[in-house]
């Protein structure tokens, strides 16, 4: 039986209030928003969309418009929260920085486009040039041989380094070294050597590791020298030449002969030491010409030989390749 306090009417309220989950608990309803606060939140909305309209169509006038405010039509509306009215001042801000942003990307393409039409006439007007090769416009100065290049014509030519002689003509530096040149090549008219049949005049001489024992005696000029004559022994005519400069600076190519044992050394240090044994000889021949061949260097010992090899060095001085790596 029921009780008297509980209605038919309270028993459905009850079951529509709670209806019991599948564990048997009951839970709590959610609140459904009622028209009023539908319609005042429908109002703040249309009130942003108005101030963003507005601000569009006057974009010169940066002035906000003062935040809308919704009046209470009668009992019961509520007032718009501080929330709600920051939302709406954000939503207008943003219309406003869009507008900004747009007309500065406009100005910003107009300047590029005009930068770009001002390089393309400047291409237009000044084409590129290829740059001039130096020294093209100079002519080619050739003096041909014989010829003044300073254009002095029949005028004679004064050497201003020349010395002047005792006799007072100047002589240059070049025609002193000319004649000194020629006074050499002369062969000495004071060589007085004897030539009897039984003359022999011995000496050595020597070139790196080169030996020669010389023998000069009266004869026609042939050179004989390890039993061979003188161009098979040293077929180079530059050595041949060496070997004959003693006999033909006293004027004697054509009056002895030469006889030589040579041993060591190679080629060129055994005609040295050829050359240095006939001026030997000739000066046990004639000691009055020590002077005159010791000015031309012919009895002086060529001393120069290659440079012994160092321990740990490739040769005399070369240093095998460092690497720091």
């Amino acid at each position: 039986m029921m009780a008297d306090d509980e209605t038919p009417e309270n028993t459905d309220a009850a079951a529509e209030g709670a209806e019991p989950t599948a564990e048997g608990a009951e839970t709590p309803q959610h609140a459904v928003p009622s028209e009023d606060a539908q319609e005042i939140a429908g109002s703040t909305e249309d009130a942003a969309l108005e101030a963003a309209e507005e601000a569009r169509e006057a974009p010169a006038e940066h002035s906000a418009p003062e935040p809308a405010t919704v009046e209470p039509s009668g009992e019961g509306h509520a007032v718009p929260t501080e929330d709600a009215q920051e939302i709406a001042g954000t939503a207008e801000d943003a219309a406003l920085e869009a507008l900004q942003e747009s007309e500065d990307a406009t100005a910003v393409e107009a300047a590029v486009d005009e930068e770009e039409d001002e390089g393309d006439d400047a291409d237009v007007a000044a084409p590129s040039a290829k740059p001039a090769v130096p020294g093209a416009h100079l002519e080619v100065d050739i003096v041909p041989e014989g010829a003044d290049p300073l254009g002095r014509g029949e005028t004679a030519y004064e050497d201003p380094y020349a010395v002047a002689d005792e006799e007072g003509e100047s002589t240059s530096e070049a025609e002193g070294a000319e004649e000194g040149e020629e006074a050499l090549s002369e062969p000495i008219a004071t060589a007085a050597i004897d030539l009897a049949a039984g003359a022999r005049y011995r000496a050595t001489g020597k070139r790196k590791t080169a030996i020669a024992r010389v023998t000069l005696r009266p004869g026609k000029g042939t050179y004989l020298i390890n039993g061979r004559t003188l161009e098979q022994h040293f077929p180079r005519d530059t050595l041949q030449r060496n070997i004959r400069q003693p006999l033909e600076t006293v004027g004697y190519q054509e009056k002895m002969d030469v006889v030589a044992r040579l041993h060591g050394g190679g080629i060129s240090a055994q005609a040295g030491a050829l050359r240095h044994g006939v001026s030997r000889a000739l000066l046990e021949a004639d000691p009055n010409l020590r002077g005159e061949l010791k000015r031309r260097g012919f009895l002086t010992r060529d001393s120069r030989a290659k440079e012994r090899k160092k321990a740990g060095l490739k040769k005399a001085r070369k240093k095998p390749q460092f690497s720091k790596r």
